[in-house]
């Protein structure tokens, strides 16, 4: 089953960062966007429909169904459509929805990036298999052996992340010695915190087999633009939509690296200890709280337009310029194919 070990490391790259890389051609078209899609009507419609780039594909969550296309390597396109899941009272409150939302993204983003790579099959088959790999076909079979692929690429994606922001920055500053004050290890802690994502993030913005799927990312972000406009979902329309979103999934992970910061640094100060481990427990510890907030302060920061939202969107604005490219025209038919299937007819979208 040496398929589905070759896509493994784009089920990890969908779960652990499903973001993308900025493009390097002419910023003044940015932002001549950017200015037409401020200046048309100042009351927008905002939806809560989000999407995520696959390979080759794009899936699009509306609040009744959800719709994966994909384009395969004749061209052709192919839809997966399904019914949105009811979601328990309890992870509708404020700070658990986040967890909640954090958790299913990462899930059905999983399943999404292996639906659209099992058009690729053909291109992966090529390569033989290892003796482990033979070795687990005789044990496993084909769906066994499949699910178990995708629970390892859901467990590193969320590890990779939780190990490299969280765990990594407190070992490392466990080597400094316990006579150094409280407030440099919280500022050295919370610096190398910083500098691992953004090493992280550029380090995947340079990953060549997977610049397309981040160019799907920014046909994703233009289409919801586009819908949010008001404008007929077509791609000329669609082409001349800014690429950045207020509400994208890298603003979130980098507003909860900072909020992550605020956090730690309260707690420490009322709990001060310098064992590097108990430090790593009592974050990890932490982490779903640190989660939810973030989605919170995401989500005021995407509803409103203030001054105070625009301080809270934009380093996330500024970090996607490491996740978004610009799409080509047929990213974007992908983009308004999958949105037009998950557009509700009630405007139960509405944020």
């Amino acid at each position: 089953m040496i398929k589905y070990f070759s896509r493994l490391p784009w089920l990890v790259a969908g779960a652990a960062a499903a973001a993308a890389v900025p493009d390097e051609g002419d910023g003044r078209r940015e932002k001549q966007a950017k200015s037409k899609h401020e200046n048309k009507n100042e009351k927008k419609k905002k939806t809560t429909i989000g999407g995520q780039a696959l390979i080759e594909g794009i899936m699009m969550k509306g609040p009744k169904r959800t719709c994966i296309c994909v384009r395969k390597p004749d061209g052709e396109l192919v839809f997966k459509e399904t019914d949105a899941k009811p979601v328990p009272f309890f992870w509708k409150l404020p700070v658990f929805r986040g967890m909640y939302s954090l958790y299913t993204a990462m899930k059905d983003g999983v399943e999404a990036i292996n639906y659209s790579a099992s058009f690729f099959e053909e291109e992966e088959a090529t390569a033989e298999p290892s003796k482990f790999e033979r070795w687990l076909e005789q044990k496993l079979d084909s769906d066994r052996l499949e699910k178990a692929v995708m629970a390892i690429a859901m467990v590193v994606g969320i590890g990779m992340p939780v190990v490299l922001f969280f765990v990594l920055p407190a070992l490392l500053v466990g080597l400094i010695p316990e006579s150094a004050p409280f407030w440099t290890r919280n500022i050295l802690e919370s610096a190398v915190r910083i500098l691992i994502f953004l090493a992280f993030m550029w380090s995947v913005s340079h990953m060549k087999d997977i610049r397309r799927t981040f160019e799907y990312h920014g046909g994703e972000h233009k289409t919801i633009f586009c819908y949010e406009d008001g404008l007929d979902l077509t791609v000329a329309h669609v082409r001349e939509m800014p690429r950045f979103h207020p509400r994208c999934g890298t603003s979130f992970m980098f507003v909860m690296i900072l909020i992550s910061i605020v956090v730690f640094t309260m707690v420490f100060t009322l709990i001060s200890t310098t064992n590097p481990w108990l430090r790593m427990v009592l974050r990890l510890g932490m982490l779903p709280f640190v989660v939810g907030i973030a989605y919170e302060i995401n989500r005021y920061a995407g509803r409103y337009d203030n001054a105070l939202t625009n301080v809270l969107r934009w380093p996330g604005i500024q970090m996607q310029h490491l996740t978004v490219f610009e799409p080509d025209d047929s990213m974007i038919e992908v983009a308004i194919e999958a949105m037009k299937r998950v557009i509700p007819d009630d405007d139960s979208d509405n944020w």
